[in-house]
């Protein structure tokens, strides 16, 4: 058959350990003997990242405002131990972090469903999507060892050198600090992204925070959501049948459990990226989320949820063999192929899918430990992706 063409490029983030060997596979195998791929190619495996002081993380995000459409490969961000590891100049920030806040983006998490594959809470019989902050909190926070007593402020200095102070805390000896914030644009921009997922999904929209506890920093966003709703998509809810509300982040976890699934809970930065990895987690296996983050002016950038997957990557240079999930990298791929196709109306960039496969019994090892089919092959990495292989040229 004719390989598929692309009109558009797509923005392609290479990453690094074992999912940056997925990803040569997942090429190799899936895309390039289909598709006459075309990629604006960015190296953001650690080493490159480094070696650009990360300017290579900044020109990927500026292309993905270019372009519309970005596919990401898991990134690794460094801590001490790969600062070490790599001979790091600095130890770089999270790529993800950089690109969320260039974009002005809000994360959407959604797990993969598989039949076979149960959710650990019985009742959820539909997905339940992750809409994450990303901006601010303590992925921007600026914190402070206090080695002995005394006294630390929060001070606030306008353009005319008028100070505003706040106290903190009178310390009586050592402690820590940390100085968090957000910009109410920011926060604007996740939720009208979040009002929009509602409407172009046509699910139900929760928003939770700890507004009782912090009534100025959580209160704000609870306030923001509830002014822009009101403004300008009350009506739209009402005419589609859909609902908005606010409920505190305990009373969500609460509600959560209790429900079947089948609508986008919104959450602060940090809520976001612990309730999307408990879900994930629930609903099978952490390896089974999607993520794509949608800027408010309708640009996409689509990753898989879990990690560079180290343990399996120190495996793999040992010569041992791996049984690695590949289907949320997967994913990653067929989403932004499906909405490149989308954007630039080529139908035949939407066929690519992983799931017929694992539904045939054949799947890595972390599914078939956990699956009730009758019939299961627990295949390594490269004969799992070998096996979606032979499920794409049969669909196709």
């Amino acid at each position: 058959m004719d390989k598929i063409k692309m009109s558009t490029p797509l923005v392609e983030m290479d990453g690094d350990e074992m999912t940056r060997v997925l990803w040569k596979l997942i090429k190799e195998e899936l895309l390039i003997p289909f598709v006459e791929l075309k990629t604006e190619y960015y190296d953001l495996g650690l080493e490159y990242r480094n070696e650009t002081e990360d300017q290579v993380t900044i020109d990927s995000a500026l292309a993905t405002k270019k372009y519309g459409v970005a596919v990401k490969c898991a990134t690794i961000t460094p801590n001490a131990d790969r600062v070490k590891e790599y001979n790091l100049k600095e130890m770089w920030k999270s790529p993800n972090g950089t690109i969320r806040a260039i974009l002005d983006g809000t994360v959407f998490r959604a797990p993969i469903i598989v039949k076979g594959i149960e959710p650990y809470v019985r009742n959820w019989q539909k997905p339940i999507t992750i809409a994450r902050h990303a901006y601010g909190d303590v992925y921007k926070a600026a914190e402070m060892k206090i080695p002995a007593a005394g006294k630390c402020e929060l001070v606030y200095t306008k353009e005319n050198g008028e100070e505003v102070r706040e106290l903190i805390h009178e310390f009586k000896g050592p402690g820590i600090l940390q100085g968090i914030h957000n910009l109410n644009s920011s926060i604007e921009s996740f939720a009208r992204s979040c009002f929009n997922f509602a409407v172009d999904t046509r699910q139900d929209l929760w928003f939770s925070s700890k507004d009782t506890i912090s009534k100025k920093y959580d209160h704000t966003f609870k306030d923001i959501f509830q002014e822009i709703y009101e403004k300008e998509y009350a009506k739209r809810f009402k005419e589609l049948g859909i609902e908005y509300f606010y409920t505190l982040i305990d009373d969500a976890v609460a509600r959560v459990i209790r429900s079947n699934g089948g609508f986008i809970w919104a959450c602060k930065n940090y809520d976001g990226d612990v309730m999307s990895d408990m879900l994930a987690t629930a609903f099978g296996s952490l390896s089974m989320m999607t993520s794509v983050l949608v800027s408010p002016d309708g640009k996409y950038e689509y990753e898989a949820a879990h990690g560079t997957v180290q343990r399996h990557y120190y495996k793999h240079l040992k010569g041992e063999e791996t049984s690695t999930n590949p289907l949320a990298t997967i994913f990653a791929w067929t989403g932004a192929l499906r909405k490149r196709g989308e954007l630039d109306n080529i139908q035949e960039l939407s066929v690519f899918a992983g799931i017929d496969t694992v539904e045939a019994g054949k799947m890595t090892k972390d599914l078939a430990l956990i699956t009730n089919l009758s019939y299961v092959e627990s295949l390594n990495t490269e004969e799992f992706i070998k096996a979606v292989r032979k499920t794409l040229e049969a669909a196709l």
